[in-house]
């Protein structure tokens, strides 16, 4: 039965086995929900135009939609007005009509690359140099829940671990429905293999002899694959109680779908964090269409995502993270589509940031305005500009983690003068 749980989880690309040291392997499980905050990091993978959503540029002929005095405002954002043009999903109307009062908007981010590869992994990790760093996502879900059965999930796009984490891809609903029900047949709960008695005893039994041999001199990959077989046995409790937060009915949309998986996850208190990913936004050829088409399904995920979050009460735990590795040129190519880009923006809502906020800023050229770090005010001759370690060090600020050993062993290297204050509000 351990065996074909572990051939489960292996098919699925899930990594049960959480880090165990060997000393907590001999210990009895927690069995303790993870009770939040919950990190969501979306990706808009391969390049999204930002002046067709928060940084809207009618001037330059940046973009062909529409022009500067078309463009729209709600609190303190601007955004570019898209509803005639969108195909299918959400409009920036409406996803800042129901959201605009949450968001955080940073404008001019500037990337440094314009290559997807580095791009990607600079904009999850906050380092541009290096391919040891981890992604926030798994950091801050090794420093808030190792223990968690799928403390940090990922569904695409750039997601080392640093080895503190295992990485946990769960790619469809049935999927997670089977591993949350390793010990029933067919993943059914109603056909458990042992009852509830039969599954403390085997726990029991595990910890016993984990326990006895604690002394014994034993090889790496021994002591290591004892250490899974508890894991997993104490993990395949947990992850029980996700079963409950699985919809009956599968969503068709590619966000929707990803997100179901990690709210479930999120609710039953077995995941800390959850990379959320869609591509092909690499519009080289007919950016607007393709822009048009993509954008508004991305949004429509980000709204889903927060809404079902609400259904099941734990939106006042979320986190979101609303990012791309790179923008798209200021002008068009031969082929009616746009170039990679290096400057660009992020979105951030959730618990604990203020929203109805813009911070920075990108000229009518759409190239980056420096700011003061301290204030938050441009400041073309005495700014900075604002790259990615730069956020990266502001979320670990605010996920309360900069000082964690883990993170330290992750240094991001910016000098304490270019710190961006009071950046959540």
């Amino acid at each position: 039965m351990r065996r074909d749980f572990l051939k489960t989880c292996a098919a699925a690309g899930l990594g049960v086995a959480v880090p165990f040291r060997p000393s907590a392997a001999r210990e009895k499980a927690k069995d303790e929900p993870y009770p939040g905050p919950y990190y969501v990091v979306f990706n808009a993978s391969g390049g999204w135009d930002t002046t067709y959503l928060m940084d809207p540029k009618g001037v330059n002929g940046i973009n062909r939609l529409y022009k500067d005095g078309d463009i729209l405002t709600k609190g303190a954002h601007r955004y570019a007005p898209i509803k005639k043009h969108a195909a299918g999903g959400m409009p920036n109307e409406d996803f800042y009509a129901e959201f605009g009062g949450e968001l955080l908007t940073f404008n001019g981010l500037d990337y440094s690359v314009n290559n997807h590869s580095p791009g990607a992994r600079y904009m999850a990790t906050g380092k541009l140099d290096s391919l040891a760093y981890p992604t926030f996502a798994a950091l801050v879900a090794a420093c808030r829940g190792p223990d968690c059965p799928l403390a940090f999930l990922t569904f695409g796009n750039y997601s080392a671990t640093g080895n503190l984490v295992a990485m946990s891809r769960v790619p469809y609903l049935p999927s997670l429905r089977n591993i949350a029900n390793a010990d029933a047949v067919g993943g059914s709960e109603r056909s458990p293999y042992h009852d509830g008695f039969a599954l403390d005893r085997i726990e029991e039994a595990l910890r016993d002899a984990n326990a006895a041999r604690a002394a014994d001199p034993r090889l790496p990959r021994a002591e290591r694959g004892e250490n899974m077989l508890y894991a997993a046995q104490a993990n395949s409790k947990a992850l029980q109680r996700v079963t409950q937060h699985i919809p009956a009915q599968v969503p068709k949309e590619r966000l929707a779908q990803q997100a179901e998986i990690a709210l479930a996850s999120f609710k039953a208190g077995v995941c800390v964090s959850a990379n959320l990913s869609i591509g092909q936004f690499d519009s080289h050829a007919n950016n607007d269409p393709d822009q048009m088409r993509l954008i508004p399904e991305f949004l429509a995920g980000i709204a889903y995502l927060v809404r079902r979050a609400g259904e099941l009460k734990i939106r006042e735990q979320l986190v979101v993270v609303v990012q791309s590795e790179m923008g798209r040129t200021p002008n068009y190519n031969a082929g009616n589509g746009k170039d990679h880009w290096s400057i660009g923006s992020a979105l951030f809502l959730g618990r604990g940031i203020k929203g109805d906020r813009v911070v920075g800023a990108t000229d009518e050229k759409q190239f980056a305005v420096p700011l003061d770090p301290k204030t938050l005010k441009l400041d073309k001759d005495k700014g900075v500009r604002v790259r990615p370690e730069h956020v990266h060090e502001a979320l670990r600020e605010f996920a309360g983690i900069a000082d964690h050993p883990l993170s330290k062993k992750f240094p991001l290297g910016v000098p304490e003068k270019e710190r961006l204050r009071g950046f959540w509000g």
